[in-house]
């Protein structure tokens, strides 16, 4: 069962199409990464399937409604939360939630905030204006006054740009026990740790289209290629390992400056075994020696031929 699902979805503004024939299916439950560099139309994406925008073409539902024939419908299914705050930072945390509760219909709008505060570690802060809270704190604000109607269904626009990372780690906390409950998720994200930790199914974006669709394993192992890395126990070895990696693979390994870490691209992981030998041939011991498959970045790198 698909909680959202879209087929064909053109928008264009003016000659400028900035979805060119989107599908997008997001099974119930589960957590769609939604990756590609700026421009490429993610959120475009999200602001149709929140009935914020009509598309020229295509289809779209959400909880089985038509996002243009059932608005109501999909609107008392979601909740969203933009790239920005949206909550008023003159209010307190607690007037913002029970605000939105109230505007909501719901009968035990102070109850549900009291609840949020005390489930995204605000209730001590609940009482100050938000334009007192930190960065994170306003993130997580942010993402309850989302939850205040139970939405079944979340999108989370570059929701955690601009945070730290102990912030950052905050929000994918909330995030996964959220998914926990049931909830499905469309995250659009910048960050690539933030997709492979987070998502079931990845989907990139890039100029309009979508380019490629995949757990984050299967996109990482459609690049073809696996990275071996060698850290020498000795510094000085570095040269010396450099020398044998590129003559095993024909590739010129990268070296991290501060780590000692050799990388290079390998199409056949036999190779490994003859790396192995050449070390110890040579007398050099390795503190880490293996293969790895590509990271996202350079999945995304691979794909759309820029670094996220």
């Amino acid at each position: 069962m698909y909680a959202i699902e879209a087929e064909g979805l053109v928008k264009r503004y003016g000659d400028t199409p900035a979805l060119d024939g989107v599908d997008l299916a997001v099974p119930e439950g589960k957590v769609l990464g939604v990756l590609g560099p700026n421009g490429a139309g993610k959120t475009t994406a999200v602001r149709i399937l929140a009935t914020l925008l009509r598309a020229d073409a295509g289809t779209a539902r959400v909880g089985g409604h038509d996002v243009v024939a059932e608005p109501t419908a999909v609107r008392a299914l979601i909740g969203l939360t933009g790239q920005y705050a949206s909550v008023d930072e003159d209010l307190s945390g607690r007037e913002n939630l029970v605000l939105i509760g109230r505007l909501l219909g719901l009968p035990d709008a102070r109850a549900r905030a009291v609840d949020l505060l005390a489930r995204f570690e605000l209730a001590e802060a609940g009482d100050r204006a938000v334009k007192t809270y930190s960065g994170g704190m306003r993130r997580r604000v942010d993402l309850a006054a989302s939850l205040v109607g139970r939405p079944r269904v979340l999108y989370l626009d570059e929701p955690t740009t601009g945070l730290d990372p102990h912030s950052r780690n905050e929000v994918w906390s909330i995030v996964r026990g959220l998914v926990d409950e049931g909830v499905t998720v469309l995250l659009t994200t910048q960050y690539l740790e933030e997709a492979d930790q987070l998502a079931d199914l990845i989907t990139v974006f890039d100029h309009g289209r979508v380019i490629a669709t995949g757990t984050p394993h299967e996109l990482k192992r459609k690049t073809g290629t696996q990275a071996l890395q060698v850290r020498p126990t000795v510094a000085a070895d570095v040269p010396a390992v450099a020398a044998i990696l590129s003559d095993i693979t024909g590739a010129v390994p990268h070296t991290d400056a501060d780590t000692h870490v050799l990388t290079v691209p390998v199409a056949d992981p036999v190779l490994l075994s003859t790396v192995v030998r050449k070390l110890d041939e040579a007398g050099i011991t390795a503190d880490e020696l293996a293969l790895r498959l590509p990271s996202l970045d350079e999945v995304f790198l691979s794909l759309t031929g820029s670094r996220a």
